[in-house]
């Protein structure tokens, strides 16, 4: 299974049942496969997915009423993601690598990683949603927006790792040089990103602008490369 895509980071925004059909009952479908419930995926609430919850309910000690409640679905978003991230350290990810959520969108610190690095995750999974702005993070960390040296600055002041935001140039002279078991930070004159537990977390990249998981390499080529001391 490859990631579902960031729409799913929408699913539970109301109460679904029999007779509902659409997106929200895909991702309902899927999650339920993905959590041990063999679900058919065709976007239509009926009986066999019905069916499906109730066996999801009785497994989890859940009232069982085929209907799933927003607090429900709470619940069946920390299974499948939970689920999501074994299969994919199981299947090809080294111990120590993090993976992206099923929402596409937030990651998944592997459980052998440090306080620091569970935090900075977390604290750049805060503002994956937040657009691309120019100077945004600087004068205050919670911003509207953020551009790369202030969302690389967020991400390691939510990890107790930095007081104050730097520009991309102040991630020149960061920590200490070289590449970090955990964390890399890499920064030029024009630009700063960071690999946090094998994650890429970068403003630029394919898809959105903005502080967002970058599945994808980039070449380090050009940038100093720092870490934090320890990490």
């Amino acid at each position: 299974m490859t990631s579902p895509p960031a729409a799913d980071a929408r699913f539970g925004d109301k109460p679904l049942r029999l007779g509902d059909r659409g997106r929200d009952v895909r991702v309902l479908q899927r999650w339920l496969t993905l959590t041990g419930v063999p679900t058919r995926v065709d976007g239509h609430f009926g009986r066999r997915t019905r069916r499906a919850v109730r066996r999801y309910e009785r497994r989890h000690a859940l009232t069982v009423d085929g209907v799933v409640s927003r607090l429900q679905a709470r619940g069946l978003r920390m299974r499948a993601y939970a689920a999501h991230a074994a299969k994919v350290h199981a299947a090809s990810a080294p111990a120590e690598q993090a993976v992206l959520a099923p929402d596409g969108r937030t990651a998944i610190a592997p459980a052998s990683a440090p306080p620091q690095v569970k935090a900075a995750i977390a604290a750049a999974n805060r503002i994956t949603r937040k657009p691309y702005r120019y100077g945004g993070g600087h004068a205050r960390l919670e911003d509207s927006g953020y551009d790369c040296s202030g969302a690389v600055s967020y991400a390691l002041a939510g990890a107790g790792l930095l007081r104050t935001p730097l520009d991309s140039t102040g991630f020149m002279r960061f920590g200490e040089a070289g590449p970090g078991r955990w964390i890399t930070i890499y920064a030029h004159r024009g630009h700063a990103y960071a690999v946090i537990a094998g994650l890429r977390f970068d403003t630029s990249g394919a898809g959105e602008k903005g502080p967002r998981w970058r599945p994808a390499p980039r070449s380090g080529r050009g940038f100093t490369v720092r870490h934090p001391a320890g990490l």
